[in-house]
């Protein structure tokens, strides 16, 4: 079994894209934030108040402003903010994050048949603990998805209903990240 499994107790997780949205995430049913924005200046203070709540927290180290998406962002992530993990669409972060006992959600965008299979093997190569699959609105992608790996999957991008939320864990999404705040709860 996957440890990020364990984690979800609310299957909506809270993408946070806007620092100001942080609080309401916080006060959310989600116990798991995935945060899309911060800054070398105050990612560390945004994860902390996040872990002072008991949630789990990963950040998306595309996002984060000041610290780079390489090696050596992941191992200062790692040795100074502590978030629970890290989402990324690089492969080679991925294990990074893992040699860093953090960890590792893969981002990859399911544009078209090639992609799907592209994203397995990348997902073969870099051992993550799950798998966000974008866009989260095509629910049968998501059940073709499961089918492949027996890797969790989360699916997000474009959710913008209860009903899409349904639906894409009727397919057999483990959770679905949203970044709509009115879908937190």
């Amino acid at each position: 079994m996957y440890p990020i499994v364990d984690l979800v107790e609310c299957q909506t997780i809270a993408a946070v894209q806007d620092e100001q949205h942080l609080e309401i995430a916080i006060r959310s049913e989600a116990n798991i934030i995935f945060l899309l924005t911060g800054s070398i200046f105050n990612i560390k203070e945004l994860v902390d108040r996040v872990k002072a709540v008991d949630k789990h927290v990963f950040l998306h180290m595309e996002f984060i402003e000041g610290i780079a998406a390489d090696k050596s962002g992941v191992a200062y992530v790692a040795k100074n903010i502590a978030p629970t993990g890290v989402i990324s669409t690089r492969s080679s972060l991925i294990r990074v994050a893992k040699e860093m006992n953090l960890m590792a959600i893969q981002r990859i965008f399911l544009i078209d048949r090639n992609a799907v299979l592209k994203g397995i093997k990348v997902i073969e190569q870099s051992l993550p603990d799950a798998v966000e699959v974008m866009p989260g609105v095509m629910p049968r992608v998501i059940q073709e998805m499961t089918n492949l790996t027996p890797l969790p999957i989360i699916a997000g991008g474009l959710i913008d209903t209860k009903k899409e939320i349904n639906e894409a864990l009727a397919a057999g999404a483990l959770a679905v990240s949203v970044g709509t705040n009115e879908l937190w709860s």
